[in-house]
């Protein structure tokens, strides 16, 4: 068993390799281990730019979002309101507002995320750009990854408030 093991950066997002038995951490693949032996590791799912070349984006997507908080958003505030009361069901109703606007178009999805999300992704017309697995919120990263690209996910609900979720890749 490897004293190594992936875990991922709550600071930048990003994963990284920490010895177990050192308590010594890495950005680097531990340069005594095979490439088969760092696909392996616990964690390496975590592992977003493939070892050794190849898609960059390996097991990645890339979304965007409109995001709608509520008071009972974990953080309820936001670009537009420093306190945001609206109840989540209130935030649902917003958001099936702009549902039914963006009828399918990504170029409509972009422009309502760009001048309604409660995220600051707004000011990329709600682009979060690529992400892999733990990187976001449980439910947000089962829709983004249950959808195909060009698909818009129902209204989905996580700990930040309710989203609508446009995979671009």
């Amino acid at each position: 068993m490897s004293e190594w093991e992936v875990k991922m950066s709550s600071s930048k997002g990003l994963p990284y390799f920490f010895n177990t038995q050192t308590k010594t951490s890495s950005w680097d693949p531990p340069s005594s281990l095979t490439l088969e032996q760092i696909k392996n590791l616990p964690g390496a799912h975590y592992l977003t730019e493939p070892i050794g070349g190849g898609d960059p984006h390996a097991g990645q997507v890339r979304a965007s979002h409109l995001l709608v908080k509520h008071r009972d958003s974990r953080r309820p505030s936001s670009w537009k309101e420093s306190n945001i009361t609206r109840t989540k069901e209130e935030a649902i109703e917003i958001l099936r507002g702009y549902e039914a606007e963006i009828n399918g178009s990504a170029e409509k999805f972009a422009e309502l995320a760009t001048t309604h999300s409660d995220c600051s992704s707004h000011s990329n017309g709600g682009d979060l750009g690529w992400f892999g697995r733990g990187q976001m919120q449980k439910p947000f990263e089962d829709a983004a990854y249950s959808l195909e690209p060009g698909q818009i996910s129902d209204i989905i609900s996580s700990d930040s408030g309710v989203h609508l979720i446009l995979r671009t890749a």
